[in-house]
């Protein structure tokens, strides 16, 4: 590699490594507001452990931050370039587009090698681990769910407002149950109450004293005209499931948090013969995992397909264009993200074979990069 290729290679290595990194932290950033900063508000995880599980997030959001990150810096260097006239001089000096995006490409190749590391093995791992993680802080404070003189949304099927809490004692407590739709169809108030973990089922029992209920008609819960009393009992008690908090059933229906040598040891299994399941839902499992394993694949060759398009997008720009070009960049990677979750939706229709669809956005991308090669070359 001469002095050329290394300058190259070198600001590409730099930008990239940047921009993969702000796009990393921002992806975290917001994975982090949602997921876990109400829980360490409330109390339900330390310090210490919020920081564990915003480690165990890197190789999650870098699995998406590197086809972009890649994209970025690319444009960015190779925009530099051109409105310095850096270009424009080494193609005087008879050097070829493709001689110049040579260290590019390597390094592209490089980041399709990572890609695929991270989407099949240190992404499903770290995503585990912090599943299970945030499951062990949770339920090492179960208690800490309900907070008090706040509407509390987490328990399927529930709303629970509490106006006071004392360790397990309530007061002054309001329950609402909701049908499918989202609607209230019983609500009631106690004036005390009581919460318990139960350890061996994995939920919160919640006792109530002196509960006071009003009945919402079914066919109609939101007609204030049709709401009748239930009565009043001096003990009721429900059940407040933490399965759905603790991310349990999540981490079992994942297949995209399986290794590439778990994926196929399933892809093996539900080939064969099984009485227990018919035969056609036996290959839509099938189908599902091997769309993971396509999507696995496709996605860390977008990091060549994006640096096909980013190569002659930023050869041929001016200073004043860099912006818009980083901006159609970002928005062609975007359009690539929204086809691959289109051809997600097929994936209960093996006949449409929408494993092998998931290539169809890079095919589309380095077609129009190599398109966009001959174009620059022969300008």
């Amino acid at each position: 590699m001469n002095l050329i290729h290394r300058h190259i290679f070198a600001n590409v290595v730099v930008t990239c490594g940047a921009a993969v990194g702000l796009f990393a932290f921002v992806l975290m950033l917001a994975n982090a507001l949602k997921d876990l900063l109400g829980y360490m508000l409330q109390g339900q995880i330390e310090v210490d452990t919020f920081f564990r599980l915003i480690g165990l997030l890197v190789p999650f959001v870098v699995s998406y931050a590197l086809p972009m990150g890649m994209l970025s810096g690319i444009l960015l260097v190779l925009g530099r370039m051109s409105s310095d006239r850096e270009i424009t001089a080494l193609r005087s000096s008879g050097m070829s587009v493709a001689w110049l995006s040579a260290p590019i490409l390597c390094f592209a190749l490089m980041g399709v090698t990572l890609a695929a590391l991270v989407n099949f093995q240190f992404m499903p791992t770290a995503r585990l681990a912090y599943q299970r993680e945030l499951a062990g802080a949770v339920r090492t404070n179960p208690l800490s769910f309900i907070v008090p003189k706040t509407f509390i949304r987490d328990f399927p099927g529930v709303i629970i407002y509490v106006g006071g809490k004392q360790g397990d004692l309530l007061k002054d407590i309001w329950i609402w149950e909701l049908d499918k739709q989202k609607r209230v169809v019983n609500s009631g108030r106690a004036a005390l109450g009581w919460v318990r973990f139960d350890e061996a089922k994995g939920k919160l029992v919640l006792s109530l004293d002196y509960l006071r209920a009003e009945v919402h008609d079914r066919k109609d819960p939101e007609d204030p005209a049709k709401l009748r009393s239930g009565g009043a009992t001096d003990h009721a008690t429900f059940d407040l499931l933490l399965d759905k908090l603790t991310g349990q059933q999540t981490v079992k229906v994942k297949t995209k948090w399986l290794t590439f040598s778990q994926l196929v040891e399933e892809w093996r299994r539900l080939n064969r013969p099984d009485p227990a399941v018919p035969a056609a839902e036996r290959e839509r499992q099938k189908m599902r995992v091997q769309i993971t394993i396509h999507e696995k694949f496709a996605t860390a060759f977008s990091v060549l397909s994006f640096a096909l398009v980013a190569i002659p997008l930023g050869i041929k720009v001016s200073r004043k264009e860099t912006s818009a070009n980083l901006g159609i960049g970002l928005l062609l990677a975007l359009g690539y993200y929204f086809v691959t979750i289109m051809v997600g939706w097929f994936d209960n229709i093996p006949a449409l074979r929408p494993d092998l669809l998931m290539w169809l956005p890079n095919v589309a991308f380095q077609s129009l990069g190599l398109w966009m090669f001959h174009k620059v070359d022969r300008a």
